[in-house]
């Protein structure tokens, strides 16, 4: 196919700009190297993108991929290569996690939770006894000095009225 887009005067830039194929791709395709290719459909894509934009017959490129394959004794499917997966899949975590760890792991994060959420409490509820003592011994201080007792006008409002000490609140 090389021979094929010299003679029509199209650049390898210029068919990878307009089919988006790689640079790389597009010079294994040219040198027969289809293991720098990424295997599969997209083998087969490649070629015939290629081949429809330097106007070679898509149908005869694809029968020279499957014969050149045939004849390194390589399959036409992505079944040759060994794949190894970019992303967590649980077949990869079998190999290198066991569920002990996992198991373990969980255990030490639910016992640090716990331990937050135990101290946390605790010093809510310390916080809350100093402030209640700490109110009634204000509340002893304010309405208990020498006897004298200020006394609230009514229920809803804020306002004092006068003690037996002869002072208005």
């Amino acid at each position: 196919m090389r021979l094929a887009r010299e003679a029509r005067g199209i650049a390898l830039r210029e068919i990878s700009e307009q089919t988006r194929i790689s640079m790389r791709y597009l010079e294994a395709i040219e040198a027969d190297d289809f293991k720098h290719l990424p295997g599969g459909i997209f083998n087969r894509s490649f070629i015939r993108a290629y081949a429809k934009f330097i106007g070679f017959d898509e149908h005869a490129a694809l029968e020279d991929y499957a014969r050149t394959l045939r004849e390194r004794g390589q399959s036409d499917d992505d079944g040759s290569k060994v794949h190894q997966p970019l992303v967590y899949t649980e077949d990869a975590a079998s190999n290198s996690h066991s569920g002990v760890k996992t198991l373990v792991l969980a255990i030490i994060i639910l016992a640090a939770l716990s331990a937050a959420v135990w101290a946390g409490l605790h010093f809510y509820q310390k916080s809350q006894r100093a402030r209640g003592a700490s109110e009634q011994s204000y509340q002893r201080a304010v309405f208990t000095s020498s006897g004298s007792r200020l006394i609230p006008k009514s229920a809803g409002s804020h306002m004092f009225k006068e003690g037996p000490h002869g002072f208005i609140a």
